[in-house]
């Protein structure tokens, strides 16, 4: 459901709107994220490897979802119109990819299942999918300000 933009903005000759995400959006992408992290991480707990294998998996997942975050700030900024440096965005690509890359290389190499391996794989993605929609979500929700009243209040 599309809602009335509850805001205008001006920075520099360009209008921006912003609209409020449906609590529906919301909740789903909360849920997403919560249903991505704790499958990757129940799953590494119950994993029969070595502490040090599931301290590599638990820090890509970490790296991954700031990696995550942080690139879709910068893309977010500069689609707004603020400063970003070339450095910083192009560190968070590579963070992003490495991460992503890193998990692939390690799960290549992992004498785990090839259904094991899938799940990490899944987990990890859909944590990170869910990761940039939660942090659009509060930089929206952010923008647009106070909700409005409701239309069905008890006054």
């Amino acid at each position: 459901m599309l809602e009335f933009p509850s805001s205008k903005y001006i920075w520099g000759s360009i209008m921006h709107t912003h609209y409020r995400p449906t609590a529906a959006f919301v909740g789903a992408s909360w849920g997403a994220l919560i249903i991505g992290m704790a499958a990757y991480l129940i799953g590494l707990w119950n994993a029969q490897m070595e502490l040090n294998e599931k301290g590599y998996y638990l820090v890509l997942l970490l790296y991954g979802l700031f990696a995550a975050i942080s690139l879709q700030k910068t893309v977010r900024d500069r689609a707004e119109g603020l400063p970003v440096t070339g450095l910083y965005a192009s560190l968070c690509w590579f963070s992003l990819m490495a991460s992503i890359g890193l998990l692939g290389i390690g799960l290549v190499n992992a004498t785990l299942a090839l259904s094991e391996k899938g799940f990490y794989a899944m987990s990890f993605a859909l944590s990170l999918f869910a990761v940039v929609a939660v942090q659009k979500n509060v930089r929206d929700l952010q923008a647009a300000g106070p909700a409005p009243e409701s239309k069905f209040s008890d006054s």
